[in-house]
């Protein structure tokens, strides 16, 4: 897998503006995912009053974590199955490999995981020999082209259909060449069958979980396909890859942060599959693994509990605030670099990497709202990124001439006399010199705007001149 770092946002995101194929699939997605929320949204008069009952929902556990995590626990145990507390993603990549010799297993099936990302387990098990085998549709197939997810809940949509193509006839060799292969049917049939003998093969599965319940012991997780149930059931060993915020105190709680979820991510009103896991197989049922294992991860989080940043510890996992924002429909998931992208991930990627790998992520935003505003919990996204904003500023990371450029802007709107005098002089030099065209193609210290766009002429008056000659009318 080519490693691309948050660092290199700035890279990331001029070659990917230059990607028509990426903007031909992003362009295409968009629709689906906001008219689709939207749908759902209207459809449901009580959606709002369900938003703040999940937000209060996740706050009530983020404020009390250590109670409900040590009654997951002895849950889960009652139940028959192991929970394995992991503080970073090197303890998890151990577990797994522990549990994996314990029965010898040649082979793992994964459902869809972002735990499994945020931790590299593929390449763990790869390395140790053990084959790891995507079963979600978007996964495999940016598996087999050795890419990270470029969405949450969509790793795949960065592609187009004939790029999809090409790499099922580059992987599925063993397959006529000749085959057709131009609609999405006929893809997807290609993917059912070359991983429906890999669910027999496999001697351990993980998933991943949407959420953990304290209450039974249980772990959720939600699909579309049915491949998490399969990846769960056929093994004999099952791991679930959880993060320690994926708590919920009782299945009614559950219920609740479901029913925004779905609606959230895909427009649904609720995911084809919802699976509630509690234990390994008992006597009397027909299938299930024979072991049930939890491994949860901090990996930073507890460092964000009781600070500023506690809020994003809410999050649900929807991708809502991505498939609306500006910034990332334009550049993608893959331009911020790691695993999770979009505005969350400009918050939660410094939260867990620190201000000197990502503080600069939180800078890649509009501030047009739109992330708090759709997002199932509330999460003020907007002044999260401005906190770390901050945090870069006070770390000297902010380049000079941005740091420069902002103590000049702060003495002048100290002092209103000197900031007209001073705005009043640039607007009416700019007004002028841009009367013919009525825009810039440069500017002297405005090239990064101009380097993509012309820069707008004023067209006259300042707002505050404006305003005062209305207040003396």
């Amino acid at each position: 897998m080519v490693e691309t770092l948050p660092k290199q946002f700035k890279k990331n995101a001029s070659r990917q503006l230059a990607d028509e194929d990426l903007r031909k699939a992003l362009t295409k997605s968009k629709g689906h995912f906001t008219g689709g929320r939207q749908k759902a949204m209207d459809n449901l008069p009580e959606f709002d009053s369900l938003r703040d009952q999940a937000r209060e929902i996740k706050d009530h556990v983020l404020e009390n974590l250590d109670f409900y995590l040590e009654e997951y626990e002895r849950k889960v145990i009652s139940t028959g199955g192991k929970v394995h507390w992991a503080s970073t993603k090197e303890d998890v990549q151990k577990t797994v490999l522990e549990i994996c010799r314990s029965v010898n297993a040649t082979s793992v099936n994964k459902g869809k995981s972002m735990i499994g990302e945020e931790c590299d387990i593929n390449e763990a098990l790869e390395s140790s020999g053990i084959r790891a085998v995507e079963t979600d549709l978007g996964e495999y197939i940016i598996q087999i082209r050795d890419e990270r997810p470029s969405h949450i809940i969509a790793p795949a949509v960065h592609l187009t259909k004939s790029q999809v193509e090409k790499s099922f006839r580059e992987t599925h060799t063993h397959l006529d060449p000749q085959r057709i292969l131009e609609e999405p049917p006929t893809l997807l049939e290609e993917a059912r069958t070359v991983l429906r003998e890999k669910y027999f093969e496999a001697q351990v599965g993980i998933t991943g979980a949407n959420f953990l319940v304290a209450e039974t012991g249980s772990s959720i997780i939600v699909t579309n396909e049915g491949n998490g149930d399969l990846s769960q059931l056929l093994p004999k060993v099952h791991i679930v890859l959880a993060s320690i915020e994926k708590i919920v105190p009782s299945l009614e709680d559950a219920s609740t942060l479901l029913r925004v979820l779905a609606r959230s991510a895909t427009g649904q009103e609720f995911s084809v599959y919802t699976t509630v896991s509690t234990g390994p197989r008992r006597k009397a049922d027909p299938d299930g693994p024979e072991e049930y294992h939890v491994i949860l991860l901090d990996n930073g989080r507890t460092n964000m509990l009781g600070t500023e940043f506690q809020d994003m510890l809410r999050c649900i996992r929807c991708g809502a605030c991505m498939n609306h924002c500006p910034v990332y429909q334009s550049v993608g998931g893959h331009a911020y670099g790691w695993v999770y992208p979009g505005p969350m991930g400009a918050v939660l990627t410094p939260s867990l990497l620190g201000v000197d790998e990502a503080g600069h992520l939180p800078n890649a935003s509009t501030f047009c709202g739109r992330c708090e505003e759709v997002c199932p919990v509330r999460i003020p996204l907007p002044k999260l990124m401005r906190h770390w904003r901050q945090r870069e500023f006070e770390s000297h990371l902010t380049p000079k001439f941005a740091r420069y450029g902002i103590k000049l802007w702060a003495y002048l709107v100290k002092r209103p006399s000197i900031y007209r005098r001073v705005m009043g002089f640039q607007v009416n030099l700019l007004f002028r010199l841009g009367k013919r065209k009525g825009r810039f193609s440069s500017l002297p210290f405005a090239g990064g705007w101009t380097k993509y766009r012309e820069f707008p002429a004023p067209e006259g008056k300042t707002f505050q001149q404006l305003w005062s000659e209305s207040s003396n009318e």
